[in-house]
């Protein structure tokens, strides 16, 4: 019987770790910049914090949830997204009264079930951020200068930001009732999905790929006309503070998020030149959501951004990551004396942080030094029957060829100051 990985999901093999590392230590980084903490909310969580916080009438609750009865009969479901379980991270942990703004990232695997297609699987790993606490458009600007500053030190070119405000509850709903009014003149045109939208999502309408359903939401009525003075001007100066710092945006009317609990604004960050899938993160503004879970009003705002996805859309713009440090040691070895100094010797380089490798088996001298050679290591230590007998250790520099003999003691002081060497020339 042959196994196969399961439909949507995807192994990560040694070669592309590169990139795995890259993001992570370039996401370290920047977070710590820009003063964000680390959390880690579990895997799976009650499915009804996802019915109240995603939303019931959303395409993930609907159609795209892993949900399944443990054995105490309890309904549990694969985080779909991060946020409700960050919030409910939120509440329960008491940082709802910690100081404002709190400010959250999380990294791991999220699960829906939908079609694969690249750099979406059912599995996938994301780059989620959330400030809570704050109203100011500031705020909303930080956030997005996470997701900028990111891509932009990953070696993204090309960026600008997609832009717009999704309203509140009190200026929304009057927008709603006149998109409805639009659709419903255009209702036999419209594909399944935006027919089952316009009753229970309509928003989502103007989010469809279907060609005909585009071309619709091309002369659908646009929110901007709609803002209470509230919305409008949290938009206005948040637009302010993007041309202060010189960030490409435009406004995109028919860009909204799938899920229930976003208000105000929205975002998503794209990329030129990698094809049809150029949005790189999409996030934005919640602020009723902490409520809308039993929590004192609280306004919040975050974003989410696939880690598989920002590697093909390196891949798609050349960009090539720094290898990973290769093994600096390599010791060869024949003969039961010889093994036993080779473990020693491992081990003694390995205590001091040096990355030390040896053979294993009974293999030749010669097919040993092509082990050595294929991974790249700078030194290899040869130890034989001869050497055993003086004390000593051949030390190859495999970059020119040199090599010199050392007795045992002083091998691992001379390696102490080729790392060193090393490390002041890279």
């Amino acid at each position: 019987m042959k196994y196969q990985s399961i439909k949507g999901t995807r192994d990560v093999l040694p070669q592309e770790q590169k990139y795995w590392r890259f993001i992570e230590k370039t996401i370290f980084r920047i977070t710590e910049r820009f003063g964000f903490e680390r959390v880690e909310p579990p895997i799976f969580e009650e499915t009804a914090l996802f019915l109240r916080g995603v939303g019931e009438t959303t395409d993930i609750v609907e159609k795209e949830m892993y949900t399944f009865f443990d054995k105490g009969d309890n309904s549990l479901t694969l985080r779909p997204e991060y946020t409700a379980g960050v919030m409910r991270l939120y509440l329960q942990n008491g940082l709802h009264v910690a100081p404002k703004p709190v400010k959250l990232y999380s990294i791991g695997p999220i699960f829906r079930y939908e079609r694969p297609q690249a750099g979406r699987f059912r599995q996938h790993t994301q780059f989620n951020v959330e400030v809570l606490g704050e109203q100011d458009p500031a705020v909303d600007l930080e956030v997005m200068s996470v997701a900028w500053q990111l891509y932009a030190e990953l070696g993204f070119s090309g960026l600008a930001f997609q832009l717009n405000s999704t309203g509140c509850p009190h200026c929304r709903p009057a927008y709603i009732e006149q998109l409805k009014e639009y659709y419903y003149h255009h209702q036999e045109a419209i594909c399944g999905d935006c027919k089952r939208r316009l009753e229970r999502n309509p928003l989502r309408l103007l989010d469809c790929k279907v060609e005909t359903c585009q071309e619709i939401s091309a002369g659908a009525p646009v929110i901007h006309n709609h803002l209470c003075i509230e919305c409008r001007d949290h938009f206005a100066t948040l637009r302010l503070y993007l041309d202060t710092l010189k960030r490409p945006y435009r406004i995109n009317h028919r860009l909204v998020r799938g899920l229930d609990y976003y208000t105000k604004t929205v975002f998503e960050v794209w990329v030129e030149g990698i094809g049809s899938q150029n949005a790189m993160c999409g996030g934005g503004r919640y602020d009723g959501l902490i409520e809308q879970l039993g929590g004192k009003p609280t306004p919040g705002i975050g974003f989410g951004s696939g880690i598989e996805r920002m590697i093909l859309g390196m891949r798609e713009q050349n960009i090539e990551p720094p290898e990973l440090l290769r093994p600096f040691v390599f010791v060869a070895h024949i003969g039961q004396a010889a093994d036993l100094k080779a473990i020693e010797l491992i081990a003694d380089l390995r205590d001091i942080g040096i990355a030390a490798l040896m053979s294993f088996g009974n293999r030749s001298f010669k097919a040993q030094m092509r082990e050595a050679n294929r991974l790249g290591v700078d030194y290899a230590v040869i130890l034989g029957d001869e050497e055993m007998v003086n004390q000593t250790a051949t030390v190859k520099n495999l970059s020119t060829g040199e090599q010199q003999s050392l007795l045992f003691d002083q091998i691992v002081p001379m390696m102490i100051r080729m790392q060193k060497h090393t490390d002041k020339k890279s």
